[in-house]
């Protein structure tokens, strides 16, 4: 069941979003990303593992270790009314296609400056669909946000290879899922050990587990200035 059409108030300046992700601490990167812009854009729900139930202008959909998920793309778009925002590392021309087919209404970088994402977030709520240039370099780092490990010292790409091992993934499975090279994912393992202090594949496992790269369910539905929170 999707939530309603939000009915947005003609000539209104803030852009209701709702932001949406497999992982609180990512959502909340995102949120403080968005913060200094609370005149132009409003968060007014956080999910993570749970369909959006706030009336909103645009849904924020974070890819975190979801790059070539177009299944569960799906599924978020037959659960809102609102226009959806993919925000991903890669935007490689078949990619972004098959998620403009699926009626996805942007595909914005995670190269881009904060106020690139709010001036995109302005133009879907407003109807057009809107897509970033692809980076010239392809592992370019992100600009803002968080993610599973950045504390510790993972680097977001190190913790995005880390999850998608944790849930299970061979080395091609990852490559694949994360539209990196099998080579790359070798080398981002590596480094990914090097800094948790593991050698194998299954103690990597254990410390995920440990440390919170486990797939949250939550959602904060924000009322400012105050906040409810509900679980599952």
């Amino acid at each position: 069941m999707s939530t309603p059409a939000p009915e947005r108030t003609p000539g209104s300046d803030v852009v209701r979003v709702a932001i949406m992700n497999d992982y609180e601490v990512v959502v909340q990167g995102v949120r403080r990303m968005l913060e200094p812009f609370a005149s132009r854009v409003q968060v007014v729900e956080l999910d993570s593992g749970v369909p959006v139930s706030s009336p909103v202008d645009v849904l924020l959909y974070d890819a975190f270790t979801r790059e070539r998920a177009v299944g569960p793309v799906a599924e978020v778009l037959a659960t809102t009314a609102a226009p959806v925002v993919i925000y991903t590392w890669h935007l490689d021309p078949q990619l972004v296609q098959e998620c403009l087919d699926l009626g996805v209404a942007g595909c914005l970088s995670k190269t881009s400056a904060a106020e690139e994402v709010v001036d995109a977030l302005e133009k879907v709520a407003a109807g057009s669909v809107v897509v970033s240039q692809a980076p010239e370099d392809a592992e370019a780092t992100i600009s803002a946000g968080d993610w599973p490990g950045r504390g510790l010292g993972l680097s977001a790409r190190e913790s995005e290879v880390l999850a998608l091992i944790a849930q299970g993934l061979s080395n091609q499975e990852v490559a694949a899922r994360a539209y990196l090279s099998i080579n790359s994912v070798k080398t981002y393992i590596r480094s990914a050990y090097r800094k948790i202090g593991v050698q194998r594949r299954s103690q990597a496992v254990l410390w995920a587990v440990r440390h919170g790269f486990n797939p949250d369910e939550t959602r904060t539905v924000l009322d400012p200035p105050g906040a409810v929170t509900g679980t599952r």
